[in-house]
This record gives C-alpha cells, sequence and structure tokens, in this order.
C-alpha cells in the first residue's frame, strides 16, 4: 500500500488544525512525548507500550520516549531517542514512508531528547511526563488545547481511512479463520490461536485484548480468558480487531453451530437484521441517541416474537427497562488510534460535555454524528446472570417467558459489530466489504 503521499497530506491537515488551535490559545508551540513504559509493581518487567494517543496521530514511531515538535510556519520535528544499547532492539526507521514529513533528531540519552527541544516562549506538553516538562518550562495543563485536538480528530483523513480498511482487511482474515475452528470443534484458545496467525499479528499487537467466548461465556460482556476446555462450542462470540500504523478494527460476529437451540438460531438471524438496518440509517447529522433508542425498540419487538417477553409492547419493555436486562451496552463508539476513540461525549472543540441520556447512561457518544467520523455499530442480545436473577425477583406480572430464557442461558449472548464511516447522505461500511 502506497502511503507516502496520503501521509504527506495528512501531516499538512493535522498542521493546519493545530495553528488554529495553538492561536486560539495564545501558545508558540507544542511537545507531545510518545509516553514511557509501564513497570509493574514490585518488578521490573514492563507492560507492553502503547505511545500516547495524540502522538500516535502524528506519528507512527512506535516505542517511547521520543517527542514531537510541533509550532506553526515549521516542518514538525521529532526527537526520536536512540540509545547504544544492546539489551532491546532500538528500530531506526529512516526510509519509511512517513519519515520524510519530519525533521528528524536522534539522540543517544532521555536527558538529551529534553535538552534537544528547541522551546522559547510560551509552550505546551502533552504526555505523561509532567513534572519534567514543568522543569522545562512547558505548560501541562492545556484542557482547551486538549479538547480542541481531541474534537479535530474525530474527523479522518484519507490516510486514516486507508489504515482503518488495511486493519479492517486483517481483522477480516482472522474472523474467517475462526470461524474455521469453530466449526471444527476448536477451544477459545486454539480459536484464538487460529485468529492471530491468520491475521499475522500477535497478542500485543491487537488493537484491545481480543474477546473469545463460547457458549455462556458470551453472556460476558468483555470476557478476557481463553479456556483450552471446553471444545464443540454450540455458541461463539468473537470480538476481535486488528492494527495497522496503530490504527485499528473492531470487529465482533456470533456463530452457531448445528446443535444450538433453534429458538436462538432465530435471535441471531433477527440480530443481523436488526444490526444491518441499524447501520443503514448511518449518516451526517443523524442523533446516535436516537440510533440506540431505535434498536432498543427493534430489541423489544424481538423479544415478542421470540416469546421471551408476553403480555407487553415493545413500546413498555423499552419504557421499562426490560430491553436493557438483554442490552445494557451503549449502541457503538468513536474509531480510530484508540478503540473507543475520543470526543463522542463532547458537544463542541470546547469540551463542552453533551448531557447525558438518563435512559441511557451507558453511551460512549450522545451527539449528532459529523461527515468523516468512524463509530461502531455493535447491538447485542445477551443472557447475563445477574441481570436475569434480578428482573425475575421483579417479575410480579409474570411477563418473562422464564422456562425458555433458562434454556438459552447457556448460550451466552449475540454481539454483532462493523466499523462505519459516517457521510454527508450515508455512510460506508468498512467492516461489510471484507467481512460480508
Amino acid at each position: 500500500m502506497q502511503l507516502t503521499n496520503p501521509f504527506s497530506a495528512h501531516i499538512q491537515t493535522l498542521q493546519q488544525r493545530l495553528e488554529s488551535a495553538l492561536q486560539a490559545q495564545q501558545l508558540d508551540g507544542l511537545v507531545i512525548s510518545a509516553g514511557v513504559p509501564h513497570v509493574h509493581f514490585a518488578d521490573d518487567h514492563e507492560a507492553p507500550f502503547q505511545a500516547v494517543p495524540h502522538f500516535a496521530h502524528w506519528c507512527p514511531q512506535p516505542d517511547p520516549y521520543h517527542f514531537l515538535v510541533l509550532q506553526p510556519g515549521k516542518k514538525p520535528q521529532l526527537v526520536r531517542w536512540s540509545p547504544q544499547d544492546y539489551w532491546a532492539e532500538h528500530i531506526r526507521p529512516l526510509d519509511a514512508y512517513w519519515c520524510a514529513a519530519f525533521d528528524i533528531v536522534e539522540v543517544p540519552e532521555r536527558r538529551a531528547s529534553w535538552q534537544a527541544l528547541p522551546i522559547s516562549g510560551r509552550w505546551a506538553y502533552i504526555g505523561p511526563e509532567t513534572s519534567m516538562a514543568q522543569e522545562w518550562g512547558l505548560q501541562t495543563d492545556v484542557p482547551l488545547l486538549v479538547s480542541q485536538m481531541d474534537w479535530d480528530r474525530g474527523i479522518k483523513t484519507p490516510y486514516e481511512i486507508l489504515c482503518l480498511e488495511e486493519a479492517t482487511r486483517l481483522g477480516a482474515l482472522g474472523h474467517r479463520a475462526a470461524k474455521t475452528a469453530f466449526d471444527t470443534g476448536a477451544s477459545e484458545f486454539e480459536i484464538h490461536l487460529a485468529y492471530l496467525q491468520a491475521a499475522g499479528v500477535n497478542e500485543t499487537e491487537l488493537p484491545y485484548g481480543a474477546i473469545v467466548a463460547l457458549n455462556e461465556k458470551g453472556a460476558v460482556l468483555h470476557y478476557q480468558h481463553k479456556r483450552k476446555e471446553p471444545r464443540n462450542g454450540h455458541v461463539l462470540l468473537l470480538d476481535a480487531g486488528a492494527t495497522y500504523q496503530r490504527y485499528g478494527s473492531d470487529i465482533t460476529r456470533t456463530h452457531c453451530a448445528p446443535a444450538a437451540p433453534e429458538e436462538f438460531k432465530m435471535i441471531l438471524q433477527r440480530m443481523e437484521e436488526i444490526q444491518q438496518r441499524t447501520c443503514q440509517k448511518v449518516r451526517a447529522g443523524i442523533s446516535f441517541v436516537e440510533l440506540h433508542h431505535e434498536t432498543h425498540m427493534a430489541i423489544g419487538a424481538l423479544l415478542i416474537e421470540s416469546q421471551i417477553l408476553r403480555g407487553c409492547s415493545a413500546e413498555e419493555a423499552v419504557t421499562t427497562g426490560k430491553t436493557t436486562t438483554f442490552l445494557p451496552h451503549g449502541l457503538g463508539h468513536m474509531l480510530g488510534i484508540q478503540t473507543h476513540d475520543v470526543g463522542g461525549l463532547q458537544r463542541n472543540a470546547l469540551g463542552e460535555p453533551e448531557k447525558r441520556s438518563t435512559q441511557y447512561p451507558r453511551l460512549r457518544t450522545l451527539r449528532a454524528l459529523r461527515e468523516g467520523e468512524v463509530v461502531t455499530i455493535e447491538p447485542g442480545f445477551y443472557f447475563i446472570p445477574v441481570l436475569l436473577d434480578k428482573a425475575r425477583k421483579d417479575d410480579t406480572a409474570g411477563q418473562y417467558n422464564w422456562p425458555l430464557i433458562d434454556k438459552l442461558r447457556g448460550c451466552g449472548g449475540i454481539r454483532i459489530e462493523d466499523n462505519v464511516q459516517v457521510k454527508a447522505e450515508g455512510h460506508r461500511n468498512l467492516t461489510r466489504e471484507y467481512l460480508p
């Protein structure tokens, strides 16, 4: 994939945005840290490193201790930490597609990185080493600048869309291989390995910890284990993505084996229809809260169609919170450099918070969508024991079909998730292009 020209245009766009933001805050420049590793308590073992997101938005350099020096009218500078080290490999990607966009200064030690910062005037700093930054005269409390950058980051450049496309393609390869492994009776652990191999990634290169849930574990929304038993599961819920140049896809599919209950298969088919109808409604200007509400109305109708609820309308199921028993999470979130990308809770570039929905407090996006944003659409339908046990206690009117619910508890749940680009008059479903 040729990324040199798209990346150059991407940097030009970021420079234009940043110059406006710096001018609004009367700042002369900005230093962004790549970040520092996290060391586990009472240990010398480091967790897998992830760069500061604002650094990664500008520069794909993957390791810690580097700085970006950004100021109006000047080419971005990368102060790159390049120690003489034999404990770890420090890759010098000086011929990478993105290098020509920066003036690169290499320094051999960490303090030299700070000394190399060409700072004079009022400069801001974004990163974890706030005490050191303050010693060097950098402003570390710049919420209005960060809010503006978060707001701008929602609108993806063509370069970012290319990266998300490739991350989606890789994730789709993993999902196909995982489905094949499930069909042959593999365990969660074996399905996970099949996914990694097909996507061509290792564990630390995933955008988030993959959720590989067989049977009842599909009801644990962020299920984190990879069991080696059981095999020959009846239901697989797989929530897994891949990364490309730090941009991550976020894809979920649910599959049934022939032995799964017919009632659950029907619900899965209906959920596929609900998810696709919701995706079709995505466009610039549409309220994400309204999309979420319409999804709950569809879930209410499905609860009645499947006879899980009786003596109740779809609207009543929503207003009384019964649909939340089966769909307790939000419809989706912003996607980009971060899996749960920024800006969804902001009303504007000043960082003023959008009003929270009292009916749907779990939503990560509360406003109308903007052209150029990328969001996930991921409705779910789960049999979660703790929520069902509460509903059983509250079911004085006998509206729940408990024999059927108890039959389906062992199936866990359903989630179907696509990554969707918002357009002025519609949308582009990135996921379905690679994983129909």
